[in-house]
Parts: structure tokens; C-alpha cells; sequence
């Protein structure tokens, strides 16, 4: 009997989970045996358009505040029923919570959540996502890192957490890379929050004394701060905030080393982009860094909160071809071995019981 599987996330803007939900539901939606549909409580945002454009069903429930929750939840309940869906599989705390609710009121629908984050606030989430774990058979997470943070903030059993990693298709990023005329450019892409500490690579490249100029690929709620920081230290000349971006390749193509400067991360999408298309990364020594990078062979670590490591790191890229050219080739290589999609899928596949 065909499988009708719901993919149900908080929104579908861009940012790594919701280009994850994209990428599980385009791979597994493979009529006759399985169909797939994504919902989302927000507006729809432009992966709704991605994810139509592959043929892949997509409904918003249009939330913009906790006030609509009664309203989405009714919604979401006739959605599932009308559907005729089999399998629920949310993302995000929020989307966690309102499948959560909903499985009390349908029957014959198996629940399953992911939790793709290790921020530790707003605490509440942690607590919120507790409950709403208690009604899901399993969790998939995307690193070791989010499920000791699932463990420890929301006492979720560990075998009731089942670890897949996000992927990326490498033959995608097979770019041409065209960094602009002067100073090495260094890039940030990801959304403008505080977890991100973009301050942090602001003062790293005000240390590098005009060698590097910094690109910003994002948006979000942070950036009045950054904007305010690139005026006080002088640095409108050497930053360019480009907003947010369709592909992740459009950024890329331009860099000449990505860094990702955060205080916590639940996998780093973005760096195993940017190691796919070649381009050298430095991140902080988070746990979920650690999962993706090795230390000097296909990237380089340093300590969270300190820009003169980030600095020193970047100056050491910058002034090494050969490591440079080194690192980015082995995390290539990387790449394809451990986060490629055939792989992940299979392990989605399992986790959801379809090959069963």
C-alpha cells in the first residue's frame, strides 16, 4: 500500500532546515509507492516555491503569532485527515508542538519529530519540546551534538533519538568561483542572529588591517547590531551586507573562505556546502563543528568569543596557498564520503519504516 507521509515544519524561508525539509521531501516523494507533502505554520516562503517547482505538494497554514494556534491546529487536523496521510514527520519546536497536539485527536497516524537545534534559549523551547517528545516514536537529530542537548534539556531517552545527518548534493556545487578584484574575500552566509557572534568575525576583520574584506549572505533579526558594529569599527569599506540569497552557490562562487563564527550550531549546513564547493572554512570548536571538521586537514577550529584566533586563523589561510589549497581538497573528498545523499536517505528511509 502507498505510503502518505506529511513533512511539517515551522516555515519555509530560507535557512538550513527548511532546505533540508526540502531536499528529504523531493527524495522521498516517489509516486506510485510514496507520496509526500509539506506543510508549514507560517506563510509560505520561497522553499514553498522550490518545493512546488519539484512537483512536491506544499500548504501553509499562514500563522503569524502564538494567537493562531488554535486556528492552524484545527487545520492541521482536517489536513491530515483530507490527505489521507499515513506519517507525520515535523521540524522545529513549534511544529514539534502542533503535531504533538494533533495526535491526540487523529488515529492510524504514526508520529515522528526532528530536532535540529542545540541553542539553549529561549529555555522554554526545551521544556515545550519535552512534552511534545512524549507523543513521537522517534526523533531523528542531525549531529551527537543536538542529541546531547535533547537528552539534557528535554530528558528525551536516548533511544528514542536516532542521529542522520544533513547532506548535500556535491555534483550541485560544482561551481565556478569568481571572488571579486581586491582584498581576499571571506564570507559569512546564514541568518544575522546573536548565537552566530558575527561581532566576533567584525573585530577579526578589523585585526586584519585591510587584507580581507567581509561578505554578509543573510538576514535576520540581528542585523541593526551588525550594522551598528561595521560603523563603529570603521569597517563600511571592508563589509557588505548582501542580504538574503536564493542558493547557497551564489554566495560561494564569490568567497575565498567561508567562516562560521558560532557560539552553537545543531549540524552547519553551511559548511559542508562550502567544503563541497571547494571552498576552505574556519569554524569555532563547537561539537557540532567538530562532527564535520578536521582540524587542519579539511578546515580549521578555533575557540568560541576570541577574534584574534579568528583572525590568526584567517591570516594563516589567506598566506597558504598550499594549505588552502590542501584543506579544501580533502573536505571535498570528505564530503562526498560521509554527507552525501544516497546515504542519508537510507537512513531516513529506515527511520521512517518505509523499506519495512
Amino acid at each position: 500500500m502507498p505510503r502518505r507521509i506529511l513533512l511539517l515544519i515551522t516555515d519555509l524561508e530560507i535557512g538550513g532546515t527548511p532546505t533540508v525539509v526540502r531536499e528529504v521531501a523531493i527524495r522521498l516523494h516517489v509516486p506510485p509507492d510514496v507520496h509526500v507533502a509539506v506543510a508549514c505554520l507560517a506563510p509560505a516562503g520561497p522553499v514553498a516555491e522550490q518545493l512546488k517547482a519539484a512537483n512536491v505538494p506544499v500548504h501553509a497554514f499562514g500563522a503569524r503569532s502564538m494567537r493562531s494556534a488554535p486556528r492552524v491546529l484545527r487545520h492541521l487536523i482536517r489536513h491530515i485527515g483530507a490527505g489521507g496521510f499515513d506519517t507525520v514527520f515535523s521540524f522545529l519546536v513549534h511544529a514539534n508542538v502542533m503535531a504533538a497536539l494533533a495526535s491526540r485527536f487523529v488515529s492510524g497516524v504514526r508520529f515522528f519529530q526532528s530536532i535540529q537545534t542545540t541553542q539553549p534559549n529561549p529555555a522554554w523551547h526545551w521544556r515545550l519540546q519535552r512534552r511534545a517528545a512524549r507523543r513521537a516514536e522517534r526523533i531523528a537529530v542531525p549531529s551527537s551534538a543536538v542529541a546531547h542537548a535533547a537528552r539534557e534539556r528535554s530528558q528525551i531517552p536516548a533511544e528514542k533519538l536516532v542521529v542522520i545527518p544533513n547532506a548535500v548534493d556535491a555534483e550541485q556545487f560544482r561551481i565556478d568561483r569568481d571572488p571579486p578584484p581586491g582584498p581576499f574575500a571571506v564570507g559569512f552566509i546564514g541568518r544575522l542572529d546573536p548565537i552566530k557572534r558575527l561581532p566576533d568575525l567584525l573585530t577579526a576583520i578589523k585585526l586584519l588591517d585591510g587584507r580581507a574584506r567581509l561578505h554578509v549572505f543573510g538576514e535576520g533579526e540581528d542585523r541593526s547590531r551588525v550594522e551598528a558594529d561595521v560603523r563603529r569599527l570603521g569597517l563600511e569599506s571592508l563589509v557588505t551586507l548582501h542580504g538574503a540569497i536564493a542558493q547557497p552557490q551564489d554566495a560561494l562562487r564569490q568567497l575565498e573562505l567561508l567562516v562560521l563564527p558560532s557560539s552553537a550550531e545543531g549540524f552547519g549546513l553551511v559548511l559542508i556546502e562550502a567544503m563541497a564547493a571547494g571552498v576552505p572554512v574556519v569554524a569555532t570548536d563547537i561539537p557540532a563543528a567538530r562532527d564535520i571538521v578536521h582540524h587542519g586537514e579539511t578546515g580549521l577550529l578555533v575557540p568560541v568569543g576570541s577574534p584574534e584566533e579568528l583572525a590568526a586563523a584567517i591570516r594563516r589561510v589567506m598566506s597558504d596557498y598550499s594549505l588552502r589549497h590542501r584543506m579544501a581538497h580533502r573536505a571535498q573528498e570528505d564530503v562526498r564520503k560521509r554527507f552525501a545523499w544516497d546515504g542519508v536517505m537510507r537512513q531516513y528511509r529506515a527511520f521512517l519504516g518505509i523499506d519495512s
